[in-house]
């Protein structure tokens, strides 16, 4: 297990500027020699490799960070500044309390479990992901499904842009057929968008000061877009409206709102504003039909929900170590495979050779007994194989792998991949 490593830079290490710098961190591992395996996974807060080494892991890391260093034109020692590093099992306990939402900007995020899928499904795709890749990934996915399904990590909205529709949702019920005009293209706008897909919601408007912007992300968002000009339309056809632009005054007058409400009949607006400083007047509010909705209004109920998941994080501690515990037998189970692979090739040497040599002396033996002697070879190394092979599993799971590996070498006269 002393092969795995994890070297990663995150929003808790490393700036955004050298994040964006760096990227993904797969075309460095891909020109190091002493990486066997890798994925990467790549957020808007994270940056991580996983990799499985050759052996001599201290000299197989060096080399690694070297590899990445040239690869993204950046120093050694600026890089070693702002990276972590995990090793052994703590990569895989790393990357399921990723996955489970614990070492996410906000605790408990349902994207993140997604994102995980899609580093380990491109890893696959571009064939860098092997067996000790693919088996830290799956106990990962297990751990981060597990914690949303057995505890309620992600049950509170636990974002502002969450929040904000689920006020909507209270105040008007399922929005999925509801219009929604998100006003602002900036992050807070973003996660509004990412919020309301996880919520069916398809009919969605953006509005931005820059029209351009705008049509950028409405294209990602399958949105349509438009420029603060249209404001007095898009509110018009509005059932809700998110608000978060960085201006200095409000964007969205009580005038704007009382028009755009007038012909509406018993039509409800729901206006939540996550701007600060607010980007609709106060007194919007008080036009009839209209429910406004401010970041104070939202403190509360964010509180709530971080308190809540604050209070779940023990129980998905416990089922993450539940999970590496599992991984830990398996991966043993895993590092001896190889040298069983090499026992079963070794044993399947010596049989065809030995039956190939008994047929030469046996001249003229019926084809259907030289199959009947094949097949009654097979079976016997086969079945001779079996049981040493599954205790060498069981004995290696149990932690003894080194002593396993040692003593099936001795035994059938097995060199070890050093000695070749």
């Amino acid at each position: 297990m002393h092969r795995l490593v994890c070297l990663g830079l995150s929003h808790r290490t490393a700036p955004v500027e050298l994040r964006e710098r760096i990227g993904a961190l797969g075309p460095g591992a891909e020109r190091c020699p002493a990486v066997l395996e890798h994925a990467t996974l790549q957020t808007c807060y994270r940056v991580e490799l996983y990799a499985r080494l050759t052996s001599g892991v201290e000299d197989a890391r060096d080399e690694l960070v070297d590899a990445l260093s040239s690869a993204h034109g950046v120093s050694r020692e600026l890089l070693l500044d702002h990276l972590y590093v995990h090793a052994g099992e703590d990569v895989a306990r790393h990357l399921c309390r990723v996955a489970a939402g614990l070492d996410s900007l906000v605790l408990g995020e349902t994207e993140i479990l997604g994102q995980v899928r899609d580093a380990f499904d491109s890893a696959r795709e571009a064939g860098t992901a092997g067996p000790g890749i693919e088996l830290i990934f799956r106990t990962a996915i297990t751990a981060g499904r597990r914690a949303r399904a057995e505890t309620a990590i992600g049950a509170n909205p636990a974002t502002a842009s969450s929040m904000a529709l689920a006020l909507a949702e209270g105040a008007l019920g399922d929005l999925r057929d509801r219009n929604l005009l998100v006003v602002g293209a900036g992050r807070i706008g973003l996660q509004t968008l990412k919020a309301a897909g996880g919520r069916g919601i398809t009919r969605i408007a953006i509005a931005n000061r820059t029209p351009e912007r705008a049509a950028e992300v409405a294209e990602r968002f399958g949105a349509s877009a438009h420029g603060l000009d249209a404001l007095a339309a898009k509110l018009a056809a509005a059932d809700v409206v998110v608000t978060a632009t960085a201006s200095e005054v409000p964007v969205i007058s009580a005038e704007l709102v009382a028009a755009a409400t007038a012909d509406r009949s018993e039509r409800p607006l729901v206006v939540v504003d996550l701007a600060v400083p607010a980007d609709v007047e106060r007194e919007a509010g008080d036009v009839p039909g209209v429910r406004h909705f401010d970041v104070d209004d939202l403190r509360a109920g964010l509180d709530d929900a971080m308190t809540s998941r604050i209070a779940e994080v023990p129980k998905v501690e416990a089922l993450v170590e539940a999970e590496i515990d599992d991984f830990g037998r398996r991966y043993r189970e895993l590092e001896v495979e190889p040298l069983l692979s090499e026992l079963r090739r070794q044993a399947e040497s010596i049989r065809a050779r030995e039956v190939e040599r008994a047929l030469g002396d046996l001249e003229g033996v019926d084809p259907d007994v030289a199959e009947r002697i094949e097949h009654l070879s097979r079976t016997l190394v086969k079945r001779l194989l079996h049981d040493p092979t599954v205790r060498a599993r069981e004995r290696a799971g149990a932690g003894d792998a080194d002593e396993v590996a040692d003593a099936v070498r001795d035994l059938f006269g097995i060199s070890s991949p050093n000695d070749r």
